[in-house]
């Protein structure tokens, strides 16, 4: 398992991942007031190394992973990743925003041997 914190402004962010039995990851991220578990192969994680490239104000996003039986969708504008969960990007039921360097660290970890 893989734990980090981020702090963005007066709040932390944590970030934990691991491996689920059926070979997928599990990233928690998480503060003193939510949390949410995104599932999602190795690959599919590895791929928000792009993220940036996906440019809200362009319409852009990247469908990596699920949760609570939900899509999630990944969208940036400048340092700030909208995790947006729902069945697409534009009618979507919860966004939740994360500091782009932790989504490119969940990323990079990704691409660890598990």
């Amino acid at each position: 398992m893989f734990a980090q914190p981020y702090k963005s402004g007066d709040n932390v962010i944590d970030l934990e991942v691991s491996l689920e039995l059926d070979g997928t990851l599990a990233a928690k991220f998480s503060s003193p007031e939510w949390e949410i578990n995104v599932f999602a192969t190795p690959g599919d994680f590895a791929s928000l190394s792009t993220v940036a490239s996906s440019d809200w104000a362009g319409r852009g996003s990247m469908k990596v992973g699920t949760t609570a039986g939900s899509p999630v969708f990944w969208s940036c504008i400048g340092d700030t990743v909208s995790l947006l969960v729902g069945h697409d990007d534009e009618t979507w039921d919860i966004a939740i925003m994360l500091p782009l360097a932790q989504v490119l660290e969940l990323a990079e970890i990704a691409t660890r041997d598990w």
